[in-house]
């Protein structure tokens, strides 16, 4: 039955984080998990250029190399990146769209622990004879059961628990935008910064479906005597490149998008204008999606697949730089005669413009099938990868988290801190990559732990390692920034930007409810409109009274952990020397996860109401902070 909320104070700490379907929470838990993540593949890339600073160097065996390559990418993409991304689009999209929650709470909760747990799985590979060492794509047959070693197990069945969680954030998230905006916030009066999470959404339920389908494939290769991709058994190698790609070039997209929506969300705060070209903003994110699924065999240009395919995908991937160039066209037209404020988000925000470019025009050039041949496998593929994933992705997300820190943790970051850590930043990762444009040009080849003497590439290297050692004292500082800030920042109040959306419109720290009363939206960018035509606050589109809240549950996390349990035992059918039956393990993950499922199936939990009066009661001791 529903039951009136209790004093959640009562709680453990510990059991409240475990349980919570909080999509704040859950921010802040996909916010912390991905730091790390991206802090160990961080680590990785640092002792990577150090191996390359020096011709013939011996920092790193050749192995060792091969492994950190693969952890390196594994992690930044699938459990770094990605995370980060859904921390601001968890925590900031219901709020923007004016809901008190996500569509499915349960189903919020349980697609960050199966990330978490198969993060979890995959770092495991370090203590159980060597992480992978196929490359972060895998590719077979260097990833095959003959070529392969344990550690591509942990990659193949880690990436799909991590995969499932992912999946099934991105349908509550089609759901939640869809379903539960506001009253007058229609499709045309949303924020980019939700079209962008929109489409990443649709991309991941159509993107991780073929992962999904090829590590199972793989799985069954290394595992169970298949033969999908061993040629002398009549498998095609060829075929998981197909597989991959399709879902690798749509994750690019996956990635790019929602820092695209951060940007848009940023410039028209810190240049006081509404966004130029909103209309054709939204075509051009929609046109993006569509056509990422249409250019994967560009990366496959040296397969042998043939002049027609490779004429069709190059003119494909040409033809996706035109949405593309609208945004940074519009971005610039936003700033243009703006009342600019260059604040650390702003920086960030800014100079995103013309970092991203770079990387899109090394792209183009990439998609030329022929000139393709000549950089496929050197540096230069490096170098543009790079400006498009750190440059881009990373820019945004920095800009995002000063832009959102306040709303999310009640004080600013430190601005001081925060633009000596954005110039350390930027000239690093300049200093850092744009010479590896040169170096694959002059021949270098990429996934090579190391080069002669004399071939015109060691000081290049050394440069590169150098940006390197500043952009990681830039991350360093970030993290300095944020316990100093902690101490010494002053509360602030739910606006302190002037901002134009509805996030802004509700008090620091956010109610667990988010909004008292459900705001009436009439315009794009409602606050704005309300603080130009009203009295600077949201009209209620309805009475204040009891509002409805979903309970917790230890579920997500028991189901997760149980997969990870199953997981971790089809590992173990290849491990020698294994303690216990790997079918054991299986069994025992099995029973915790399907347990779960069938206990969350027969319990009846229609969450509980927080009354009126108590709505009523909060809403006064926030009142000040609003």
């Amino acid at each position: 039955m529903v039951r009136e909320a209790t004093n959640t104070l009562q709680k453990s700490v510990l059991w409240d984080w475990l349980t919570t379907v909080d999509h704040k929470k859950l921010a802040v838990l996909y916010l912390i998990s991905g730091t790390l993540f991206f802090l160990k593949a961080g680590l990785m890339a640092v002792f990577m250029r150090i191996q390359l600073m020096f011709p013939m160097n011996d920092f790193l065996s050749g192995q060792t190399f091969n492994e950190f390559i693969t952890m390196h990418g594994t992690i930044m993409l699938f459990l770094a990146a990605t995370p980060l991304l859904f921390a601001f689009m968890n925590y900031i999209v219901p709020l923007q769209i004016g809901a008190r929650d996500v569509a499915f709470p349960f189903v919020n909760a349980l697609g960050f622990w199966l990330f978490f747990f198969g993060g979890i799985l995959v770092s495991l590979s370090w203590f159980f004879g060597g992480a992978p060492d196929a490359g972060w794509t895998s590719y077979v047959p260097l990833a095959s059961r003959d070529y392969g070693g344990l550690g591509i197990d942990f990659y193949v069945l880690g990436l799909q628990v991590s995969g499932i969680g992912t999946l099934v954030s991105g349908i509550n998230f089609i759901v939640t935008i869809i379903n539960m905006r506001a009253p007058g916030m229609t499709m045309m009066r949303m924020p980019l910064f939700c079209w962008t999470t929109l489409v990443t959404s649709i991309l991941i339920v159509f993107a991780f479906t073929p992962l999904a389908a090829g590590l199972a494939l793989l799985m069954l290769d290394r595992m169970f005597d298949g033969m999908f991709f061993i040629p002398g058994e009549g498998g095609n190698v060829v075929i998981w490149q197909h597989i991959f790609w399709i879902f690798g070039h749509p994750e690019v997209y996956i990635l790019v998008l929602p820092a695209f929506g951060m940007i848009s969300e940023i410039i028209p705060t810190f240049s006081k204008k509404r966004l130029f070209g909103y209309t054709a903003m939204v075509f051009a994110t929609l046109i993006i999606g569509f056509l990422g699924f249409m250019v994967w065999m560009h990366h496959m240009f040296t397969v042998g697949i043939g002049p027609i395919a490779n004429s069709v995908f190059a003119i494909a991937t040409m033809i996706i730089g035109i949405p593309t160039g609208i945004k940074i066209f519009n971005w610039l037209f936003t700033m243009w005669g703006g009342k600019l404020t260059f604040n650390t988000a702003m920086l960030c925000a800014s100079s995103f413009v013309p970092t991203f470019v770079l990387g899109g025009v090394t792209g183009v050039m990439l998609a030329m099938a022929p000139v393709d041949h000549l950089y496929h496998d050197t540096y230069f593929v490096v170098a543009h990868f790079h400006y498009i994933i750190l440059g881009g992705i990373v820019l945004g997300l920095i800009g995002a988290t000063f832009y959102w820190y306040p709303k999310m943790f009640g004080h600013k970051l430190n601005e001081t801190l925060g633009k000596i850590m954005f110039w350390m930043f930027y000239v690093g990762f300049h200093l850092t990559f744009f010479v590896q444009h040169i170096l694959g040009l002059i021949g270098m080849p990429r996934r090579v732990y190391t080069y002669l003497e004399g071939q015109g590439m060691d000081t290049m290297n050394m440069i590169s390692t150098i940006g390197a050692f500043v952009m990681s004292a830039a991350i360093i500082l970030l993290v300095i920034n944020v316990v100093y800030s902690a101490m010494k920042s002053p509360r602030e109040g739910g606006d302190p930007w002037d901002g134009r959306t509805l996030e802004w419109a509700t008090p620091t720290p956010v109610p667990e409810y988010n909004f008292a009363q459900t705001p009436q939206v009439r315009s794009l960018d409602p606050l704005f409109y309300e603080k130009i035509h009203g009295d600077g606050t949201m009209k209620p589109a309805e009475p204040i009274g009891d509002i409805h809240m979903p309970n917790g549950s230890i579920y997500p996390f028991t189901i997760s952990l149980g997969l990870f349990f199953a997981g971790f035992g089809f590992i173990m059918l290849n491990m020698e020397n294994a303690i216990i039956s790997p079918w054991i393990v299986i069994a025992v993950g099995g029973i915790i996860t399907f347990g779960s499922m069938a206990l969350h199936s027969v319990k009846e939990d229609h969450g509980y109401h927080i009354s009126k009066e108590t709505v009523e009661q909060m809403e006064k001791e926030v009142g000040t902070n609003g």
